[in-house]
């Protein structure tokens, strides 16, 4: 016997799902733009309070200043990125973030450190090539958040429906999609919310790691509601690890971080030998290195026997001064003396921490996806930082992407030439009856989060990147058996809780190019920081398919290279085929002549 279940209903012109820098910037600039709008705002939480966003300590790269330009913002975000950013993305991102951030302080309130002089101060960031991270402290993200949120609540147009969770896209007989199912999760009601245009920013996080440093309550839920919808998705397996997540023996504290500008004023690295092991790896730039290589640096010194007593190295500020470093990291400072540690004072014990998803939603530079009437924006989308992101471009991303996604839904729903409120076709699946069963969600999570301490890793092995089971087939068949039913037949399984299957971390690997950024695999050499040439246009399919097996099946065109001044480098001349090598080691040169094939 059912009991009688009643979905509530509720329309509205813009659905925002997420309430992090993206969507509430999105909110922001949709309700401004436009105010006859209504503007609805979902959040796992309580507006504000939740999300990711809140915890950024470091700060927010803009360019504001001579000598720095938006070229070497660029260069750096492409450097960083291992080249396969989409540069579009990339470009948007540097030349909107100067705009966005004085738009912060000018607009919403915000007020970032300052010069004596009354200038915006902007500290020392690893893997930048200039000053260029603006900050509040170290607790940018606060400071950013509850300004955001005064905002949010003037707005009459905008209504906030906390402690809400979305569960499934809601489209129309010809695709379109119309709104979105939501979870009450106080009252346990269902609501279907109908609305004009949806917007998927509802944060990454990579929790399916047992050591984070992002929120406890984030999933991938809008990844993962993309890709149930069809969507496409890219560099899923670029999960980026945070090389300074605190060490708390048997706390669930382990993973949170000591924020980046610490190894950016001066702070060393040092292995359980005392020694600044950084020498061995980035001589030039040591620990103001990108995050992926200080990462994989830490792990290399652990899994070789010189880490510390818990598994970790050392990171040592006092040389600094303790009055320097109370005044400039108060937060933390805090942190540390809240489990027993000294900061200003002497060295403390880090590791690396699963941190951000470079991997999303693939996006237009105006934040549309291949759905109508649906949009991305923020660690939900794809292609901005590569296979690895600078610290302070994520809340620069969120900002400015959402801000340009509340922009495009709202000329976009003014444009409409018919009513948009057609009730939309729920298509919420064949979930059955076990899909509410707790204990089955509690195996699932136990079964899914154990593989991936050692596959997918800071540095993972070559063959691990097969383990992860990239169709999801095996979860989905060991997700079925706990509900009692038979599996799909889709490639993809669906989430019973609407968070990202770990499968979706191994999607297109194989593809991508060794050794750089996040997706690092140990037993190759890495790769040089430039893109490879892709093959000469034209050849016979059945040459590509060799040349490619010979070069370790990489099939993945590169982003051209861009030098200094911002400027993409000229082609070269290809006398012979060439074909980049998958170690980076060189190019592997193909006489075609003597077979009746030429060359360009």
């Amino acid at each position: 016997m059912t009991a009688d279940f009643t979905i509530e209903s509720l329309d509205t012109d813009i659905l925002i799902l997420g309430a992090g820098g993206a969507g509430l910037c999105a909110a922001l600039h949709a309700a401004d733009r436009s105010p006859r709008l209504s503007i609805t705002v979902v959040v796992k939480g309580l507006l504000g309070r939740a999300g990711c966003t809140r915890m950024v300590q470091g700060g927010y790269n803009a360019v504001l200043t001579p000598p720095d330009s938006l070229a070497a913002h660029l260069l750096d975000t492409l450097q960083g990125g291992a080249w396969i950013n989409d540069q579009e993305l990339a470009w948007t991102l540097v030349s909107e973030a100067p705009g966005r951030v004085l738009e912060l302080e000018a607009r919403y309130g915000c007020f970032f450190d300052r010069h004596p002089d009354g200038r915006i101060h902007q500290k020392p960031f690893a893997g930048q090539s200039h000053d260029r991270t603006i900050h509040k402290g170290d607790l940018t993200g606060i400071e950013i958040m509850n300004r955001l949120t005064e905002q949010v609540w003037r707005r009459p147009s905008i209504l906030a429906l906390e402690e809400h969770r979305a569960v499934e896209l809601l489209r129309d007989e010809s695709g379109r999609v119309g709104g979105a199912l939501l979870l009450d999760i106080r009252r346990g009601a269902v609501v279907a919310v109908r609305s004009r245009a949806t917007l998927l920013a509802m944060g990454g996080g990579p929790t399916m790691y047992r050591v984070v440093a992002c929120s406890a309550d984030k999933s991938s839920d809008g990844i993962a509601l993309g890709v149930r919808a069809g969507l496409r998705v890219r560099d899923m397996e670029m999960v980026q690890f945070h090389p300074t997540g605190l060490i708390v023996p048997n706390s669930l504290m382990t993973g949170a971080l000591l924020e980046e500008g610490l190894r950016g004023a001066g702070g060393r690295l040092l292995n359980g030998r005392g020694e600044r092991f950084m020498e061995r790896y980035d001589p030039a730039r040591m620990e103001r290195s990108t995050r992926d290589l200080v990462a994989r640096a830490s792990f290399t010194e652990v899994l070789e026997g010189r880490g510390t007593p818990n598994g970790g190295v050392w990171i040592d500020v006092a040389h600094l001064g303790a009055d320097t470093v109370e005044r400039h990291f108060k937060g933390m400072v805090k942190r540390c003396r809240d489990f027993g540690f000294d900061l200003a004072r002497g060295p403390v014990e880090v590791g690396p921490t699963a941190h951000f998803m470079m991997g999303g939603i693939v996006t237009d530079p105006t934040c549309r996806t291949d759905l109508e009437g649906l949009f991305a924006a923020g660690e939900d989308t794809g292609g901005v930082h590569g296979a690895n992101r600078l610290g302070g471009n994520g809340v620069a991303e969120s900002t400015v992407f959402g801000g340009i996604a509340g922009d495009t839904m709202a000329d976009w729903d003014g444009g409409l030439g018919r009513d948009p409120r057609a009730p939309p076709r729920v298509a919420i699946g064949d979930g059955g009856e076990g899909a509410a069963d707790p204990g089955a969600a509690r195996r699932l999570s136990r079964r899914r989060r154990g593989p991936l301490r050692a596959p997918v890793a800071v540095a993972r092995p070559h063959v691990g990147a097969r383990r992860t089971d990239p169709d999801g087939r095996r979860a989905q068949e060991r997700d079925c058996r706990d509900r009692g039913d038979q599996p799909s037949r889709r490639a993809l399984p669906r989430a019973r809780r609407p968070g990202l299957q770990p499968g979706l971390a191994g999607l297109a690997e194989s593809q991508q190019p060794d050794g750089d950024g996040a997706a690092h695999r140990q037993e190759r050499p890495r790769a040089r920081r430039e893109p490879r040439l892709p093959l000469p246009r034209g050849l016979p399919a059945v040459v590509r398919r060799a040349l490619h097996r010979l070069c370790g099946g990489r099939r993945r065109a590169h982003t051209e290279r861009v030098d200094g001044a911002g400027a993409p480098d000229p082609p070269r001349p290809l006398g012979r085929a060439r074909a980049a090598d998958g170690g980076g080691r060189g190019l592997i040169r193909v006489p075609m002549r003597r077979r009746g094939w030429s060359t360009p």
